[in-house]
């Protein structure tokens, strides 16, 4: 059977948050299909879809109930046909999808690292005793309060533009942002400092974009299946798997990479207590294949040296 590809009187429509990163992802997952079918632009829909984490900006993120604040609304839209693909930044993604969905199509992996952003000189190791770090991540306010137990974690949350006002306002000294971000972007006038994993273990699947796709939709699979990059979905696998077992949320400061180096997928993760004061890590090796069962193992072995409690606050 021939493809029916969309057309600008039939146009494949693709859901997507409506800030600039958003939209910047949407935009390369709409070229890198029309590249790969021959496809004019006016073949397919951006829409923008507000999500619960857009709309409300005054609130702690651990306030609103976790992941899938920047997700439930644009996968509702999906689910009542309104939109057929959605386009994702990975590290915002449930490791479960809704009833009807699939998320088997990512795009080749960005920079992994975080970025460190201050218009003061120096890194971490320059910011002020008892300085104010802005961040709306409990992960990187667990990892900053671990190495800078000083430091004084505020609420910081905003595309890059808001938050660069914030840090010329003195809202806060430094915040972080991800790397990949800036870069599609392109937004190298940004005062950051990348920040390698060995000092700053990064989110589960950073980096990373993902387009989730209704599951009876055949059409819309043999299309995303053009344009899928495996060597990220095997990364993603372990990775998402140790996400996974860990019950991971944005109420638990959990970090992870996994890389292959030689044929071989390396996976490092790291849990935190809320507060910073004390991580659990753990580093292993497997063959690709094996990346998810992997992950899932070495979240096992850190929940059973973690004990009961391990994610309580305990108001430091």
């Amino acid at each position: 059977m021939t493809l029916a590809l969309p057309t600008p009187s039939a146009p494949l429509r693709i859901g997507t948050r409506g800030s600039p990163l958003a939209l910047a992802q949407a935009h390369e997952t709409r070229d890198r299909l029309m590249a790969a079918f021959d496809l004019p632009a006016e073949a397919f829909d951006v829409r923008v879809i507000q999500t619960t984490g857009d709309r409300v900006q005054d609130r702690a993120l651990k306030e609103l109930g976790g992941k899938g604040l920047f997700t439930r609304e644009i996968e509702q839209a999906m689910l009542e046909r309104g939109i057929d693909i959605a386009v994702h930044s990975m590290k915002d993604m449930p490791v479960l999808q809704p009833a009807g969905l699939v998320l088997d199509c990512y795009l080749p992996r960005e920079d992994v690292r975080d970025a460190f952003v201050s218009f003061h000189e120096g890194g971490i190791a320059a910011i002020p005793e008892g300085a104010r770090v802005g961040t709306s991540s409990l992960r990187r306010g667990a990892q900053m309060k671990l190495r800078r137990p000083d430091v004084e974690i505020v609420e910081f949350r905003g595309n890059v533009q808001t938050r660069l006002r914030k840090l010329g306002d003195a809202v806060a000294h430094c915040t972080f942002l991800a790397q990949a971000g800036l870069n599609r972007l392109g937004r190298a006038d940004v005062p950051a400092q990348a920040l390698e994993p060995e000092e700053m273990l990064p989110a589960i699947a950073q980096g990373a974009i993902g387009v989730e796709r209704r599951a009876d939709d055949l059409r819309v699979a043999e299309m995303l299946a053009a344009i899928h990059d495996a060597p990220t979905g095997e990364l993603l696998a372990a990775e998402r798997a140790f996400l996974a077992a860990l019950d991971g949320s944005c109420e638990t400061p959990i970090a992870g990479l996994a890389v292959v180096e030689g044929g071989t997928l390396r996976l490092r993760g790291q849990i935190l207590r809320p507060d910073g004061s004390e991580a659990l890590e753990d580093d292993s090796s497997a063959p690709v294949e094996d990346g998810a069962a992997l992950g899932a193992e070495m979240a096992r072995r850190l929940l059973d040296r973690a004990g009961a409690g391990f994610f309580d606050w305990r108001g430091a």
